[in-house]
C-alpha cells in the first residue's frame, strides 16, 4: 500500500528507558518512518545507535545535542545524526514537539545508553516496552563492554533550510538535497504548473506532504494528498507527483546505494542480530 497517514498506526515508546518519545513507525524495506512525539520539558537522555538518524522538526521546539553540539532547533532545520553518534533531543520547556524520525534498517529503533556496548541482538520495540516503563534508567541492564559511540569529530550536523514551515513560497521549483551515507533527505518546493515526469524509483523513498495538494500516483495506485499524508515508494516502482494547487512543499526521503547493498547483503545472522524485518508495512 503506498498512502499512509501516521494517526492510523499506533503510537508507542520508543527506548522507554532512555527516552519519552513516542512515534508511530512505519517500515520500508531499508528504513524506519516515524513521527515522534514529546511533551514540553522532556525527551531523551545521550544515547546512540549503530543506525543513521535523520531528523526534521514539524512542531515545537528541540534543545538538541548531536556530539558535543547543542542547538535550538525549530521547524525548518534538519538536523543528521551519523550512525553510532551521541545525541540528545528534548523538547523545549515551553511546548511539545513532533518530528520526523527516519532510522536506516541495519538496527531497531530502540537506542543505547551512551556507556553501553552494542548487544548481540537488538532489542525490538515490543521488547523493549514489555521490559522497561517510561523512565526506567536505573533498572537498565546494561551490555558490558566499551561503547562504541561517536562524541567528537563529527563535523556540522544541523541544516537550517526554512525560517519557518509556513514560510512564503518560493517563485521557482526548489530542492535542498543532503545525503548522508545510507540515507538522503530532500525538501522540494514545488509551484503549481510543474508536474514531476513519470519515473522509475531507483531507491526506497519516503514522502511527507507538509503542505499544498499534490495528485501522486506510485504503481496503479493514485490519490490526492494533502498536508500529513504519506507516500510510500517501493525501489523499482514508478510513481509521478503533480501539484493541484498554488504550491506545494514537502519532505523526500530515500535509502542510498550503500545502505541497499548493506541490507540486501546480510547473512541470516546478520539479519536476525539486527531483528530485522524484510517485509515492508
Amino acid at each position: 500500500m503506498p498512502f499512509y497517514r501516521f494517526e492510523d498506526y499506533e503510537s508507542n515508546y520508543l527506548t522507554p528507558h532512555l527516552s519519552t518519545g513516542k512515534a508511530p513507525v512505519i517500515e520500508g524495506k531499508y528504513m524506519y518512518f516515524c513521527l515522534l512525539h514529546k511533551n514540553a520539558g522532556t525527551g531523551s537522555e545521550l544515547h546512540y545507535h549503530p543506525n543513521e538518524l535523520l531528523i526534521f522538526p514539524i512542531r515545537g521546539k528541540i534543545n538538541g545535542i548531536v556530539g558535543r553540539d547543542r542547538r535550538i532547533i525549530s521547524p525548518g532545520t534538519f538536523v543528521h545524526a551519523p550512525a553510532y553518534a551521541r545525541h540528545s533531543m528534548r523538547a523545549t520547556e515551553d511546548a511539545p514537539c513532533q518530528y520526523l524520525y527516519i532510522k536506516d534498517k541495519t538496527w531497531t529503533v530502540v537506542g543505547l545508553a551512551e556507556d553501553e556496548a552494542v548487544p548481540e541482538q537488538a532489542m525490538t520495540v515490543a521488547e523493549v516496552n514489555k521490559k522497561y516503563n517510561v523512565g526506567d534508567r536505573d533498572k537498565h541492564q546494561k551490555t558490558q563492554g566499551k561503547s562504541q559511540v561517536v562524541i567528537d569529530g563529527l563535523h556540522n550536523c544541523y541544516y537550517p533550510i526554512l525560517e519557518s514551515l509556513d514560510a512564503p513560497q518560493s517563485s521557482a521549483r526548489r530542492v535542498n538535497w543532503i545525503e548522508g551515507q545510507r540515507l538522503a533527505f530532500g525538501l522540494f518546493e514545488v509551484p503549481s504548473g510543474y508536474d514531476e515526469p513519470r519515473m522509475t524509483a531507483e531507491h526506497e523513498m519516503f514522502i511527507y506532504v507538509l503542505g499544498g495538494k499534490l495528485n501522486a500516483r506510485v504503481g496503479a495506485d493514485n490519490k490526492t494528498v494533502v498536508a500529513g499524508d504519506i507516500i510510500y515508494i517501493p525501489r523499482g516502482d514508478t510513481y509521478r507527483l503533480q501539484t493541484q494547487s498554488a504550491f506545494a512543499r514537502y519532505t523526500l526521503v530515500c535509502s542510498t546505494p550503500y545502505l541497499e547493498s548493506k541490507i540486501d547483503g546480510m547473512s541470516a545472522a546478520e539479519a536476525e542480530q539486527a531483528q530485522l524485518n524484510m517485509k515492508p508495512n
